[in-house]
Formats: C-alpha cells, structure tokens, sequence
C-alpha cells in the first residue's frame, strides 16, 4: 500500500517528543511533534501485531483495536519473558536507579530505570516531575522499590486516566517540587535500605514546559479505539507519556499513541478533525487514588 506507514510509537528526548514511522520494508523515519502545529492521519487496513523484540509476528495476527499493546498472545509473553518490569532477567549487570515520579497532588509512584537510559522512562511515562531516589545493582534497586512501597503508602503505577483527569489543573513547579522532596526525605531516612543500593540526593526535574502543560485547558475527551477509515487530526496542545492532548473542532481530545500501533496510517484529509470512537474522560473515584 503505497504512502502507508505504521506507527513506531512516541519517542521522547530530553528536548521534546517524535513520532517514529515505519515503512513497508521497514524503513524508520521520524517527525517532530511540535506544541501548536497540526497532527493528522487516516486509519489503513485491520490491526496487527507488532511482534516482540524487535521480531515480526509470525502469524501476522490481527488484534484488538482498542488494546494500548499491539500484540497477539504469544507474542505478548515472548516479549514477557524478557521484561525487567516481569523479573525476567535477574541477572542484569546494569546499574539501575530508583526514582519517585509525581504525576499530580497525591499521585506519586516509585519505580525502577537503567541507569543508562538516564530520565526517558519518567518522560515515557508522563511525570509531571520526579528525582532519583538511590543507585545500584537490579535486585538491589528492586528490593528498596518494595521497602519505599510499603512504608511510604505509594504505588508501583498510577494509571493513565488518573494522568489525564489532573493535567489541566496541576500546581506550579515549586509547591509539585515540595511534594517530591518531602517524600524524598522521608524516603532515604528509613531503614533497611539494601547495603548495595547508595542514596541519591534529592534533586527535581521538572517536565512541565517540556510536556506544554502551562496554560493547557481540560480534554473533553478520549479516543477510544481506531477504527478502518477513521481519521484523527488536530493541533497539538500538549504531549506527555503517550498522549497527546489535541484541539480538533472546539474540543480538546486526548490520544493515546499506543492506540496507533500495528495499524497502517496515511495522509489524512484536510480538515478532517476526529472521526474514531471517543469517550468522556472519567475522574477517578477514590478508591484509585488511594490504591
């Protein structure tokens, strides 16, 4: 199918966030998402996996369209088996960081990244902002992550939809800053800190600019699912994580990216707006926001 591309999904570096396409015979490139400018694109064919590890699936199987992962089954355990998140590899020699990471007032998770991929998992995930927590090997960094769980009452993820509820009404940098660096205190003076793991000390990085959320307005909505022959198009008013936070006819709609992957995209028509399944966005209860 000529002029179609598949969705290699968000990519986020320390100056901002990029679409990744991927042609029919594999050929990357990229676009820049850039906050005011115009993204869009038509929905091409059914959706298929997108295989694990970098490997193609070899049934080709369709799959769900409103799945935030692209994957049949088995791929989807293939790609398991080599997960750090799953324990998969215990024995990983890389150095690993703990880190606390802020999403909104009381939404605060901890969690571990290599070390080398520095800050990219807090801005792939949408941290509002975070700071190291300690250092060292990853059954180390994984037992302190357990530790700082259990006695500071904070979860290993705060969903997406939480995210999304609390974007539009954060507070400035510096009272979101106080909230990490009081946790941050509280963090590195317990006790039974593994004796590999070594403290990092407090210091907040914050990705409100880099994410546009100054001055950003509540979504109305979003997108759901893709479906063939729909189309999605807007300007960009934000992007953090895997989102993207679009105006398109007089509302704002928020689109998971992840939602793009294993279909086929092409160019969509001019003033086409969103024509895809979009739902209310839905507050959380309480009963999320505690647990």
């Amino acid at each position: 199918m000529a002029g179609v591309w598949r969705s290699g999904g968000v990519r986020w570096g320390e100056d901002g966030p990029g679409l990744v396409w991927v042609g029919a015979r594999g050929e990357r490139r990229g676009s820049r998402i850039a906050f005011g400018g115009d993204v869009g694109f038509r929905v091409v064919g059914e959706r298929r996996c997108v295989g694990a590890r970098g490997n193609a699936c070899p049934g080709d199987v369709v799959v769900a369209r409103g799945s935030a992962q692209a994957r049949c089954g088995e791929c989807a355990r293939l790609d398991r088996v080599h997960s750090v998140a799953a324990d998969g590899v215990p024995d990983d020699p890389r150095v690993y960081r703990v880190y606390l990471a802020w999403f909104g007032p009381g939404l605060v998770k901890v969690g571990i990244t290599a070390e080398e991929r520095e800050g990219a998992r807090l801005r792939e995930q949408g941290a509002v902002c975070f700071s190291w927590l300690g250092r060292g090997p990853l059954m180390a960094a994984r037992r302190c992550e357990e530790l700082l769980r259990a006695a500071l009452g904070v979860p290993d993820r705060v969903s997406y939809e939480q995210k999304r509820v609390v974007r539009a009404s954060l507070p400035g940098p510096g009272e979101r800053g106080e909230e990490v660096r009081a946790l941050h205190a509280r963090a590195v003076g317990l006790g039974g800190w593994p004796e590999s793991l070594e403290p990092v000390a407090c210091r907040v990085v914050d990705h409100g600019r880099l994410f546009g959320l100054d001055g950003l307005v509540p979504a109305h909505g979003v997108v759901r699912e893709l479906v063939p022959d729909g189309v999605v198009g807007g300007r960009v008013l934000a992007a953090a994580g895997p989102d993207l936070h679009l105006e398109t006819e007089g509302r704002v709609v928020v689109l998971d990216t992840r939602l793009m992957s294993g279909w086929g995209l092409g160019a969509a028509p001019a003033g086409g707006g969103i024509t895809v399944p979009v739902r209310a966005l839905r507050p959380p209860d309480v009963q999320d926001q505690l647990f």
